[in-house]
């Protein structure tokens, strides 16, 4: 397994860290400023030749910057880590040269007993023994690719960080893009919505844009006023009452006529009866 690799470190985008930009090793060793991994951040990860030097990899960037490169061109300030067959050297990007920075980024063991010589170490869930076959250095921390002692490349690959938690459970690709994926994922893990964050309460006015068009003119023909479009029909008449038969026209016409011919008849006897009155006194 290759573990010719190298990344690009930049300094952090933080105000007290501007003055350290651009700065060469002479200038920050002259002010007793430490050149720490703390201060820094990994632009770009990538493979390289067994051998190159530190000159090599940044001619070969400045001469076709990868599409996945999220730094500024290798200048001053900047640390380029080159682990070569499991040697890691860190330099320090100078003005015409690389200076090496011993105590930059260290490979330590970790809680869970990971180092890159790690060997019959236990999986959790996992049967048999494993060995660490390659590592990378991603913004600071150590992730580890362990194969099957008994069976060799037979059994998927599995990743785990520096606490010998599980990454990735199962690849027979090694380091590649998916893995360096998730291990960055793992790093910057997606912003969660508070589960107190509800969904905010619409007004009237603010149902009614969602009902649609249907909804809103069936409610609109049965209403009372626009206020209280919202998804109900609050004005509708009970199911009971839409049902009740309709009264005939014709029913109602005759009730009229009868009402009058009633009315009628009670003013005439009344007239007859005044007439007989006015006889009796003659």
């Amino acid at each position: 397994m290759s573990t010719s690799q190298f990344a690009v470190y930049q300094l952090k985008r933080k105000p007290e860290l501007r003055n350290f930009l651009y700065r060469t090793y002479e200038e920050l060793a002259q002010e007793q400023i430490p050149v720490q991994v703390g201060n820094y951040e990994q632009v770009y990860i990538g493979t390289m030749k067994p051998g190159e030097t530190p000159e090599q990899v940044k001619k070969n960037i400045d001469q076709r910057q990868p599409h996945n490169y999220k730094g500024h061109a290798i200048s001053t300030s900047d640390v380029l880590v080159l682990n070569d067959n499991g040697e890691t050297i860190a330099y320090y990007v100078n003005k015409n040269s690389f200076v090496v920075v011993p105590d930059f980024m260290r490979i330590p063991s970790s809680s869970g007993g990971l180092t890159k010589n790690t060997a019959g170490y236990e999986i959790s869930g996992k049967g048999g023994t494993w060995e660490v076959v390659d590592y990378i250095l991603m913004e600071g921390k150590n992730f580890f690719l362990m194969e099957h002692e008994q069976h060799g490349k037979d059994v998927a690959y599995v990743v785990l960080d520096q606490n010998g938690k599980v990454l990735v459970d199962g690849t027979y690709n090694g380091f590649d893009d998916e893995v360096k994926q998730k291990i960055r994922d793992y790093l910057h893990p997606p912003a969660q919505d508070s589960p107190d964050k509800q969904k905010p309460k619409l007004e009237n006015w603010q149902k009614y844009l969602e009902n649609g068009e249907y909804l809103r003119s069936a409610e609109m023909t049965e209403e009372a006023n626009y206020n209280m479009i919202d998804g109900l029909n609050n004005n509708a008449a009970p199911k009971k009452e839409k049902k009740r038969p309709k009264e005939s026209v014709l029913a109602k016409l005759h009730q009229k006529e009868k009402e009058i011919a009633r009315r009628s008849g009670k003013k005439a006897m009344q007239e007859i009866m005044g007439q007989d009155m006015e006889r009796a006194k003659k």
